[in-house]
């Protein structure tokens, strides 16, 4: 199967060996967002809602990139560094999918690169 690249300067560069997105066929899978702002090239400062509202952001970003929208998300990984950021986290969430709500896992982890409070992949179905 081919596979395509996807990449865009409207959301942070990879900030290691690997890439924005892969789309194969019509599913795309894509790395997981910070909250980091592209422009700036930095991590927002913040609580977990402001560091979340720039993750989805960014995959706002990437899905523009491949003609899709937050409908087209069929799976989410969230990854917290605290749990009792997960209500915080949700109202977020809630507020970019709206009545979409894509399949999910949300999992607590020690650390995230930057030292995040979150981190958030998604995979795509055109």
């Amino acid at each position: 199967m081919e596979t395509k690249v996807i990449a865009t300067s409207k959301a942070p560069a990879a900030i290691g060996p690997y890439v924005q997105g892969i789309e194969a066929g019509n599913i795309v899978f894509f790395s997981g967002q910070l909250g980091i702002d592209p422009a700036a090239g930095k991590l927002v400062e913040g609580c977990v809602k402001c560091q979340a509202k720039q993750a989805l952001k960014n995959i706002g970003a990437l899905l523009e990139e491949v003609g899709a929208t937050p409908a087209n998300v069929v799976k989410t990984t969230c990854f917290l560094v605290d749990m009792a950021d997960f209500a915080a986290f949700n109202e977020v969430y809630a507020e970019f999918f709206g009545e979409h709500k894509p399949a999910r896992s949300c999992v607590a982890v020690h650390q995230l690169p930057l030292n995040a409070r979150v981190e958030i992949e998604i995979t795509v179905v055109k």
